[in-house]
């Protein structure tokens, strides 16, 4: 018995999956080379070893976050919506000023992240912050 290898004719060059793979190699190639969106928290410049930086003593705005998220600047009590306020007239007397923000231990963190965000909006390029330490 003689057996025959039957060809089958095709019908559509489409539908033999060349497209699929062509489209799913593009899919992997634009996946790679795009740029993903990455939050990156705060970007804080540190000063180099090399060239440390001298503050002067009077050019220092100090700001405190007590632990019930008060806000006190220069011993006075201020809002958060105040605190732009103020800081922008010290920028207009003290161009290179820089803002010292205390944090007490217990304070929330929200109260932090909202002062933080005001002095970035108002790009403040001195700022420090320190914390205290929690009393025994």
């Amino acid at each position: 018995m003689i057996k025959r290898f039957v060809r089958h004719n095709v019908e559509d060059a489409g539908s033999s999956g060349s497209l699929n793979d062509l489209s799913f190699l593009l899919i992997i190639f634009f996946i790679v080379i795009a740029g993903f969106n990455v939050n990156k928290g705060f970007l804080l410049n540190l000063p180099s070893k090399d060239k440390p930086i001298v503050v002067n003593t009077e050019d220092i705005v100090k700001c405190n976050l007590s632990s019930d998220g008060k806000i006190f600047l220069q011993d006075s009590e201020v809002s958060v919506e105040n605190l732009s306020e103020k800081i922008t007239e010290k920028q207009k007397t003290w161009p290179n000023m820089t803002f010292l923000l205390t944090i007490d231990s217990e304070t929330p963190y929200q109260k932090v992240v909202d002062v933080i965000s005001v002095i970035r909006k108002l790009k403040v390029e001195n700022f420090s912050f320190r914390m205290n330490q929690a009393e025994k």
